[in-house]
């Protein structure tokens, strides 16, 4: 099997894996009970929240666990919105943001904020003109995605965070950092960057945890409530094996991150240039530290995306037809419209994510397979 599909989820590391039979099994107390066993699960969820910290440079009471990126999301949007209002009622995103910053975005429209959505270029990049000309006194939160889920664009967050700050240091500024935490070196207090989003399960954790980052200070109402844990902010039961196995995973991911992202940067450079050799093929992400380091979107002209999985499918190689989100439900992609890509390649897109453990034979492998299906394919499109 080639699994090139990490965007979407990641296996989970053999050490992540050990960590949570072990609290599963072993060390299975409810962290907010008073007694020996409850502490023994407590201590796995301080130890992680430390962890985190540490990678961040920030402060372990900062760190909030989630059930992963949707819900941190949900919560830095909502939360902020809420607990701001009567500051103001304009948010600022951008046009390429994922569902679980867009939905939550619509539900606030709806409760009477006003939300701009910025445009970017063909590089999927926004302009710091735009961002300036809609900024305004009501604006009391900004969103902007680190790195696109789709194309791998990188937007520039410490610019974008100064310039947010210098032109009103009260305005929130949100990160949704869910694939480019474990890739890319992120420090949030140096970028002005007030919450971020991360998920477990884009860097070798499990499923169902997440973390958001809040600076202290930063207003955020809760939008779970019960019985109060983690300060108030995220009622319910911690999720201890999950927590857990996502300290290992994100410990993995940054105790040799430089070495980790160059590799998937050859791969990913490799694969570009392969895919180059092929008629009829575009490729819509960056070479090199322009891009993601991981993430490949291209085009491929008179072939259908969902056709082109399945065939490759068939020799065992998983690719993604674009978001996971929305990949049971398929629909043409608004960050490809974003970008103006050709009208005849929308539903021509599919997208290629990779991570430490895939090999040179492993892309060498899946572009001969695109070589040989590629002029078939194409032969039997629809007109």
């Amino acid at each position: 099997m080639i699994y090139l599909d990490n965007a979407a989820t990641t296996v989970v590391a053999p050490e992540v894996r050990e960590i949570i039979d072990k609290v599963m099994l072993e060390d299975f107390g409810n962290p907010s009970s008073l007694h020996n066993v409850g502490y023994d699960a407590e201590k796995y969820v301080k130890k992680t929240a430390q962890d985190i910290a540490s990678i961040l440079k920030v402060d372990e009471k900062e760190i909030l666990f989630t059930s992963g990126g949707t819900e941190s999301n949900n919560t830095a949007l909502i939360g902020t919105a809420y607990a701001n209002k009567r500051s103001g009622n304009r948010i600022i995103t951008t046009s390429i943001e994922h569902p679980s910053v867009k939905a939550p975005l619509k539900f606030l429209e709806e409760q009477g904020f006003e939300v701009i959505y910025l445009p970017v270029d063909h590089d999927g990049l926004i302009k710091m003109d735009a961002l300036k000309e809609a900024m305004n006194e009501d604006t009391i939160l900004v969103s902007i995605m680190h790195v696109n889920n789709e194309i791998g664009s990188i937007q520039d967050i410490a610019a974008i965070g100064e310039f947010v700050k210098s032109i009103n240091p009260n305005v929130v500024f949100h990160v949704d950092a869910i694939q480019s935490f474990g890739k890319l070196d992120i420090k949030p207090k140096k970028m002005n960057v007030d919450m971020m989003s991360v998920s477990g399960h884009k860097i070798h954790g499990p499923k169902g945890v997440g973390f958001l980052y809040i600076k202290k200070g930063c207003k955020v109402s809760p939008i779970i409530f019960g019985g109060g844990q983690q300060l108030g902010m995220r009622s319910g039961t911690e999720n201890v094996p999950g927590i857990a196995g996502l300290g290992v995973a994100a410990n993995l991911a940054y105790n040799d991150l430089e070495a980790r992202a160059a590799h998937m940067t050859q791969l990913k450079d490799r694969l570009i240039d392969g895919l180059m050799t092929i008629d009829g093929v575009s490729v819509n992400s960056k070479k090199g530290s322009e891009g993601a380091p991981h993430i490949v979107s291209a085009s491929f002209t008179n072939v259908g995306s969902e056709v082109l999985l399945h065939s490759l499918e068939d020799k065992e190689i998983y690719i993604s037809a674009g978001s996971a989100c929305s990949s049971n439900k398929p629909a043409i992609s608004e960050v490809l419209k974003a970008i103006d890509i050709d009208r005849d390649l929308l539903k021509s897109t599919v997208r290629f994510s990779l991570c430490n453990d895939n090999t040179e034979e492993q892309i060498d492998q899946t572009i001969e397979a695109l070589r040989s299906l590629v002029p078939i394919l194409s032969k039997y499109v629809r007109r």
